[in-house]
């Protein structure tokens, strides 16, 4: 039986075994609510990186030939071993990462059923075939692996985004670099053993461990056939530059500003229990957590109130406790950074309706913990209401129409996700149709997703790619023509036409 907290510290994991890094930087695993060391991990160099990349590059061959049903039902297993585990890891994650249990089981789940979904299709695969213009010929399409991608992943989904990004690239016939995020390595190689314990092949899938150097350094990489990458819209506008400088593919999914459109006849309640889980579940650590709330004039000040009631009930703790409603922000830096944004917020006119500091609770003060907070009086041109502040912050704004709100929502740079709430189907429908996101959900928040769909954002979210869905299988293959004459005479094509 696989221990999840018995994987060794300290080591990468390369060409099938756990081993030391080349150099002694260390990073250290901090558990945000109590300050508690959990661990260390490789803070690993280019040269830990290229042993990697050199380890998954001698391993493709083998598993490309692997028939797909075959590198299936090794992830199928990892399914298994993912239910199996699923509490010990998710108890993991919330030490390391700080969430409530409850999200963190989330968090697993949505692994597993990303792995039994994925899993499927190394019996699909699908291609396509098409008649030919030309007699006697056929013409199909298939697709076709990449080689060794790197894949660097954030820390508020430690398991439910590598799985996103993995497991497809597994199922596709390409090897695996992952560089998880400095802050979660233990989560990391927890999840790394779990696919290695169901049978992959050695080099198949590598961990290494680090920060910024890195992360750089894989991206680099000329072994590197692409770079799967998940995190804050300027890093990724980086990997981006360097990865076209090389001719390097590269999928992108970053930053978000997501806001919920509240008409008049709206149902209050649910908008208000659907947009505190949005805006303060994970602490409002989410690409999609509802960051901006639009209001039309009758209901604002209801929605603010409701909203208030709500957050000001929220329990702030240790995510372990059962009683914890809301655990910290990930570091020091990660609060500082939501501080910054509340005092900008003031500066800019905004009034804080609640929180807007630190919570002065006995036993809070080891964690990086802070309040969740409502601003109202935001207006469209504030910093608040432009950039992502990635906390629990939510900026209340007015609308006198659905079709000043629907402008609202799309006078930001991002297009992750939008919500709106209201009883009337057509403004509904127009809402679906005009609002310039990837995902759009009605009477639910921002928040939220299902592994059998696409799922990702426009403009400077992402660059066109989507993980989840079918569609994922397009970021992790190329395509192949084939044709097969087999009329015994040269036939031109479009030449041969009368």
């Amino acid at each position: 039986m696989l221990e999840l907290l018995a994987v060794p510290q300290g080591r990468n994991y390369i060409a099938g075994r756990w081993v030391d890094p080349v150099g002694d930087r260390m990073l250290t695993s901090v558990n945000p609510a109590t300050g508690e060391v959990l661990g260390v991990a490789p803070d690993s160099s280019a040269a830990d990186v290229d042993r990697a990349v050199r380890a998954a590059a001698e391993a493709w061959p083998s598993w490309r030939a692997t028939p797909a049903p075959r590198r299936a039902e090794i992830l199928f297993r990892a399914a298994e071993l993912l239910v199996r585990h699923k509490e010990e890891l998710a108890r993991l994650a919330t030490r390391e990462m700080g969430k409530i249990l409850t999200e963190t089981r989330g968090d697993v789940q949505e692994a597993i059923d990303m792995t039994y979904f994925i899993a499927g299709e190394g019996r699909r695969l699908h291609g396509y075939t098409t008649p030919s213009e030309m007699p006697r010929k056929a013409a199909y399409c298939v697709r076709q692996p990449l080689g060794v991608v790197g894949v660097i992943t954030p820390w508020n989904f430690p398991v439910a985004i590598p799985s996103w990004k993995i497991v497809p690239a597994l199922v596709c016939g390409n090897t695996v670099v992952f560089k998880p995020a400095p802050e979660t390595p233990l989560s990391a190689a927890a999840f790394t053993a779990l696919l290695v314990e169901a049978g992959l092949p050695p080099g198949v899938l590598n961990l290494v461990t680090g920060g910024d150097e890195t992360g750089a350094a894989l991206v680099d990489h000329p072994g590197i056939a692409l770079i799967s990458f998940t995190g804050s819209t300027d890093v990724g506008l980086q990997v981006a530059a360097r990865c076209q400088a090389r001719g390097v593919r590269v999928s992108l999914e970053m930053g978000g500003k997501n806001a919920a459109i509240v008409l008049d006849d709206a149902d209050l309640e649910l908008a208000a229990d659907a947009l505190t889980w949005s805006a303060f579940g994970t602490t409002g650590q989410r690409c999609t957590a509802c960051s901006r709330i639009v209001v039309t004039p009758r209901a604002h000040r209801e929605v603010v109130e409701r909203l208030a009631d709500r957050a000001r009930r929220l329990r702030l703790g240790d995510g372990l406790d059962p009683a914890t409603d809301m655990g910290p922000l990930v570091s020091a830096s990660q609060r500082q950074r939501v501080e910054t944004y509340v005092e900008i917020g003031r500066r800019e006119g905004a009034t804080v309706v609640l929180g807007g500091e630190r919570p002065r609770v006995p036993g809070l003060e080891r964690g990086f913990f802070y309040a969740p907070t409502i601003l109202d009086g935001v207006t469209p041109g504030m910093r608040v209401a432009q950039e992502e502040i990635f906390g629990p912050v939510v900026g209340v704004m007015d609308a006198a129409s659905l079709e000043e709100a629907i402008e609202i929502v799309n006078g930001v740079r991002y297009g992750l996700s939008a919500s709106i709430f209201t009883r009337d189907v057509f403004a509904a429908m127009r809402a679906v149709e005009e609002i310039r996101t990837g995902i759009v959900y009605v009477n639910h928040g921002t928040t939220g997703a299902e592994v059998h769909l696409p799922f990702g954002g426009t403009r400077a979210t992402g660059n066109g790619h989507r993980e989840g869905g079918l569609q994922v299988l397009d970021v992790f293959t190329e395509w192949k023509s084939v044709y097969i004459d087999y009329s015994g005479r040269l036939q031109r094509a479009q030449i041969d036409r009368d």
